[in-house]
């Protein structure tokens, strides 16, 4: 692309590198690189303050579900900051709007799960139901459970306690985790798993937190929290029943079982919910991204009744359960994301997902042959292409060639946003509003982009 100058442009740059921390970046390239500032938005597209226009294929950030520039979820903002901006949840105070988005999040939401604390966004509601287990543990009388378990590869927000329980070293590094307390048992990654059937793998999954618990002692452990499809460890898609597995392997185990569906959540594999699937009831559950589809922030822990009654009733009497924050259950947040819940329902939004997953489907698959691309997973509209340097052995590509940085730029050239992992994993989350049109745009310029790099004379000799 020909930058074209842009003095106004340039400024804003250089102020960000001077003071703004962008967040999982590494800090002194990122002023070296300078940002790429986004201007506008519509429906799936993007458009750059360059006026390059870009397919987001991945909803910003897993999150923007109905698309960008729907005018009615900006006038129930405005309408409620007009009305009521501000609303404070303490001294026993409310707002309408999370009053209401509370009981809506109930009757959506599995079974087991009648309470809702709202938060700010996923890794906030990560660390509330961290905080919340151990304060049911305690007013229980099991105050020994303070052990968590999770899964390699696993995401759940870079909160100070819930990135320990997040696999991944980038999130670790530097920050003294994990904590002696987390604990992993390895992903269901069917890719590259040793065990020949789905159905092996489920087993294989079950007895790892089996054997983790016995090893730690079920006394101990308070709870296992997993994603139903792992978003930033690679969107690693288990097979179906594993989660359901997982679940009553808990129960039997009596630990807590903590489902992440911050990216799950709200039509992105198909139904409202992961869980919705296999039948599941968690006695957590963590939810952010598709709440509000990114238009304001907020995130929820929703709790089991035995949860919130193992709380509520074993504090001292009338004494406050001291968790929350100022802005726990803003109103503003609320009315958009009801304003988010009801496109989903009544304007088609979840049904579109659901009808164009195909096409999505089509896309990724239509790829599996191409010389770079070693694995194609998908569900719903949370999909991804693993590359490989060798498909019958599924040798990655060497750190050094930095192909991660380089498929994403040249995506980004030909006008497509993805997400590019270290690990030469491309993730795709597009939007519920996509259409069919959009998705055969997404093809060619996903084919086009992966053709671009096998040009370049250091990707083809590293291919076996």
């Amino acid at each position: 692309m020909q930058h074209v100058a842009n003095p106004y442009l340039d400024k804003l740059i250089a102020l960000d590198r001077n003071h703004l921390i962008h967040p999982v970046a590494p800090w002194r390239k990122h002023e070296q690189r300078g940002a790429t500032v986004l201007e506008s938005g519509w429906g799936a597209w993007l458009r750059d303050a360059r006026g390059h226009e870009l397919l987001d294929a991945f909803a910003g950030l897993w999150c923007v579900n109905i698309g960008y520039g729907h005018e009615s979820v900006v006038a129930a903002a405005a309408e409620q900051m007009r009305k009521l901006p501000y609303a404070t949840g303490y001294f026993h105070f409310g707002s309408e709007p999370a009053i209401r988005l509370a009981a809506k999040l109930v009757k959506l939401a599995p079974a087991s799960l009648t309470r809702v604390y709202l938060t700010l966004g996923g890794s906030e509601a990560v660390d509330a139901a961290i905080r919340l287990i151990t304060q049911y543990y305690n007013n229980t009388g099991r105050p020994s459970k303070k052990h968590f378990i999770s899964l390699e590869r696993g995401y759940h927000g870079s909160s100070s306690t819930g990135s320990g329980l997040t696999a991944l070293p980038l999130f670790h590094r530097g920050f003294d985790l994990p904590l002696p307390t987390q604990h992993y048992i390895p992903s269901p990654y069917r890719y590259r798993s040793v065990h020949p059937s789905d159905e092996a793998l489920i087993a294989a999954s079950v007895a790892a937190l089996r054997a983790k618990v016995a090893g730690l002692g079920s006394e101990n452990v308070a709870a296992f929290f997993c994603e139903p499809i792992q978003g930033s460890g690679g969107v690693i898609v288990p097979p179906k029943g594993w989660l359901k597995a997982m679940q009553q392997a808990a129960r039997e185990l009596d630990i807590l079982f903590v489902v992440d569906e911050v990216i799950t959540g709200f039509g992105r594999t198909g139904p409202m919910f992961a869980c919705d699937a296999e039948g599941v009831e968690p006695d957590l559950m963590t939810l952010a991204k598709g709440l509000t589809a990114g238009y304001a922030p907020m995130g929820a822990t929703l709790l089991s009744e035995r949860v919130y009654a193992g709380i509520a009733d074993g504090a001292p009497a009338g004494a406050a359960i001291g968790h929350g924050a100022t802005y726990s259950a803003h109103p503003v947040s609320a009315a958009v994301a009801l304003e988010v819940l009801r496109l989903y329902e009544e304007g088609g939004i979840l049904a579109n997902g659901q009808k164009v997953a195909p096409h999505f489907a089509a896309v990724l698959d239509g790829l599996a042959d191409h010389p770079l691309v070693g694995d194609v997973r998908y569900r719903g509209l949370l999909g991804a292409l693993e590359l490989v340097s060798d498909k019958a052995t599924k040798r990655g590509f060497d750190a050094s060639l930095g192909l991660a940085d380089r498929i994403f730029e040249t995506g980004y050239r030909n006008g497509l946003v993805f997400r590019s992992f270290g690990d030469h994993i491309l993730g795709f989350a597009p939007a519920l509003c996509f259409t069919e049109g959009e998705f055969v745009e997404m093809a060619r310029r996903l084919k086009k982009t992966l053709d671009d790099v096998l040009l370049s004379p250091d990707v083809r000799a590293a291919l076996a």
